[in-house]
């Protein structure tokens, strides 16, 4: 049973992964023991009848060679929940990342690999660990490091921390010579990075909408669901990345100078970030009574609600696309078309400039750059302009 740590704090992989097999006997004689289950996230159970063995002798033998048996698997990795076709598939998902980590210094070490080119494969590695730690159910064993997983961390990159194309494309370039590797390890059967395609560099992925959907989804919102409503307008006034959004807790709202603070500890520039608060946010927060919370509160936890736990930040997208499919709207809208309508909507009315700082883009004002914490500035005009939802 191995155990490891990651940065925010203990992991799952610090509770008890199996306890011993045991053999009961009495009315029914059986032998059982209880392991974790990856896809439940919790204990389960495994039970063997020795009843069908008539002779008492015969029952105590077996048991101690189940006992034996299992126990051994156990030590080495094998998980009667897990579905892997070799015992190496059972190593533990922290334990070859690890590994993979040593593997890196040491190329380095022997200028096999270039410092720049080990700096980004770690860079990259640490991205993926942290996404690992932020799902509801992380994984466990390197056999659940498949299609799906690849797939769903890529969308991670390009949709909810605003990448590009090309910033996709690497990652994908990185994740297919991270399962050779893990291939030639035995680790996995395949490269499931290979059924995976690369994106066109440039091509547009999604679309601002127009007035009128951003009337019907205001309208759509208001009748359904006014929480996501909430989420909706800080993407569209704020300009906030959904992985931002996510962490921001009501300490970082200022209602008296409508501003929010995104800390350089959540921001993907790891910057420290200050933007305008629109008055139509500001009144629907209080509608929803958004301050009576603990200020420790995060502001979108289940449910889009205030709550000391954080949601997942696909949560926003997730739910946008229910929305879409029932407004019968093209794939090309996603809740981070709401940032573009967003910009699009500021700079017609307030001017390209005002934007460019509320969206926190690279090249913001040289006053900024001295700046630090609360003592951002933002622009007046954001907390004023008329939107459209």
């Amino acid at each position: 049973m191995s155990s490891s740590k990651t940065r925010k704090g203990s992991s799952i992989n610090n509770i008890v992964d199996y306890t011993l097999p045991k053999l009961h006997t009495g009315k029914n004689w059986y032998i059982d023991f209880t392991c974790f289950d990856p896809a439940d996230g919790k204990m389960r159970r495994k039970k063997y009848m020795l009843d069908s063995i008539e002779k008492i002798s015969d029952r105590k033998k077996r048991a101690a060679e189940i006992i034996a048996n299992t126990t051994t698997r156990l030590r080495n990795g094998w998980n009667p929940w897990a579905e892997a076709s070799t015992e190496r598939q059972y190593s533990k998902f922290s334990e070859v990342t690890s590994l993979y980590i040593r593997y890196i210094e040491k190329l380095t070490s022997n200028n096999t690999l270039k410092k720049k080119t080990a700096y980004d494969y770690q860079s990259r590695m640490n991205m993926l660990l942290e996404y690992n730690a932020t799902k509801a159910i992380p994984i466990i064993y390197i056999y659940q490091f498949d299609q799906s997983y690849i797939s769903d961390f890529l969308d991670y990159i390009l949709l909810d921390r605003d990448s590009t194309a090309r910033t996709r494309n690497n990652y994908r370039t990185w994740l297919s010579a991270f399962c050779t590797w893990l291939q030639e390890k035995k680790y996995i059967d395949n490269n499931p990075t290979e059924r995976i395609k690369p994106l066109v560099e440039g091509e547009k992925h999604r679309s601002a909408l127009t007035p009128s959907d951003l009337i019907r989804l205001k309208e759509y919102l208001t009748e359904t669901n006014k929480s996501f409503l909430l989420a909706c307008m800080m993407e569209y006034y704020t300009f906030i990345r959904p992985d931002e959004l996510s962490n921001i807790r009501l300490s970082d709202i200022n209602i008296k100078e409508q501003k929010v603070f995104i800390s350089s500890t959540i921001s993907k520039n790891r910057r420290d970030g200050m933007v305008g608060l629109n008055d139509t946010v500001i009144k629907m927060m209080i509608e929803l009574e958004i301050f009576d919370n603990p200020t420790h509160y995060y502001l979108f936890g289940k449910q889009f609600k205030p709550n000391a736990c954080k949601a997942d930040s696909r949560i926003f997208r997730e739910y946008f696309n229910k929305v879409r499919a029932f407004l019968k709207w093209p794939s090309n809208y996603q809740f981070y078309s709401l940032k573009d309508t967003g910009i699009r909507d500021l700079a017609n009315a307030e001017g390209i400039v005002v934007a460019r700082d509320q969206a926190r883009h690279a090249d913001i004002s040289t006053t900024n750059k001295y700046l630090q914490g609360s003592s951002l500035t933002v622009h007046e005009e954001t907390k004023h302009f008329i939107g459209g939802l």
